[in-house]
């Protein structure tokens, strides 16, 4: 399979600071790529690298198998760019600001203004098209830059924080729009909220201090948490002492520990080694008499494991 992203060892070196640090990675068609974590990272920079927006100290990055420093128009033709902040010129309209970047992609007449047209429709701007941008919310001056972004079906996308400053109805919109485009595409988003990794990537990247720390599904991220296959279970009355104490002593069981909402506090029942527990602590319980209100098994917990994993950079 051709890789439709390839970062070969990218560096990036501002005077004496060492923001990226070789970082190495492939992203193919039908896969997002998250991109994960704290401030000052090297989330923005690497992605600005591998867009061709910046150039590289060291290393470089291929879009569809074209070099973005060597072969910049080529590459920049098979790809969309939201950058941070989503700059635009603000006393245009989005419907003149699209216009104007369908021209720069050579779309003339009729294409130009149906592509105008169809990337608006699918990012919802058409209340504000002939509004000046910089009158806009913050959330629809996100969207006039996805909708440029998307204006001419790259094969590749790189959208960084794409739902930043969008209301709820807004996120879930755009992770809807992510998710139908990923089957065609390659995408790499970056995003300091960790459900929406969960919504929509097929994988996730950890990073910090410059340096890849983690990469891997959603899923196999989630099995690193200590919460992964722990049982949540919560009574119609509480939980007593000896049901606690009982709990702690079954095989492959880790720790027990109280916790929930405010209003339905259980136990939290951690297993050793990710085993399934939820059999034997639900019939634990039963036979101790307890009404059982909830019970249910846990995944894990990305903000744990994101944590843990950049504490030690931090």
């Amino acid at each position: 399979m051709t890789h439709l992203i390839e970062i070969h060892g990218l560096a990036k070196r501002f005077g004496p600071v060492e923001a990226v640090k070789g970082i190495s990675f492939t992203v193919d068609r039908g896969e997002v790529l998250g991109f994960l974590g704290p401030n000052g990272a090297g989330k923005s920079t690497t992605m600005k690298m591998a867009a061709g927006f910046l150039a590289p100290s060291a290393g470089r990055a291929v879009i569809c198998g074209y070099d973005v420093v060597k072969e910049p128009l080529q590459a920049k033709r098979k790809l969309g760019y939201l950058p941070e902040g989503a700059p635009a010129y603000p006393d245009m309209t989005p419907a003149g600001f699209l216009s104007f970047i369908a021209q720069v992609r050579g779309y003339r007449g009729a294409e130009a203004r149906r592509r105008v047209e169809d990337a608006a429709a699918r990012v919802e701007l058409g209340r504000v098209m002939y509004q000046p941008i910089e009158t806009l919310s913050k959330g629809f001056k996100r969207r006039v830059g996805l909708a440029q972004a998307l204006l001419h079906d790259p094969e590749v996308l790189i959208l960084d924080e794409p739902t930043d400053g969008l209301d709820p109805n807004q996120k879930h919109q755009v992770r809807e729009l992510i998710q139908s485009m990923a089957r065609d595409k390659a995408i790499i988003i970056s995003t300091h909220i960790l459900e929406e990794v969960d919504a929509v990537c097929t994988r996730a990247m950890v990073i910090a201090q410059g340096t890849v720390l983690a990469d891997g599904t959603p899923g196999e991220l989630e099995a690193r948490s200590r919460y992964h296959n722990a049982v949540f279970v919560r009574g119609l009355q509480p939980l007593s002492d000896a049901v606690a104490g009982d709990l702690a002593g079954l095989p492959g069981v880790a720790a027990v520990e109280s916790g929930g909402r405010a209003d339905a506090i259980g136990l939290y029942v951690l297993a050793r080694d990710g085993i399934d527990l939820l059999a034997a602590v639900r019939d634990l319980v039963t036979r101790h008499g307890v009404a059982i209100a909830e019970l249910r098994l846990e995944r894990g917990r990305l903000d744990g494991v994101f944590r843990d994993i950049t504490a030690a950079r931090n």
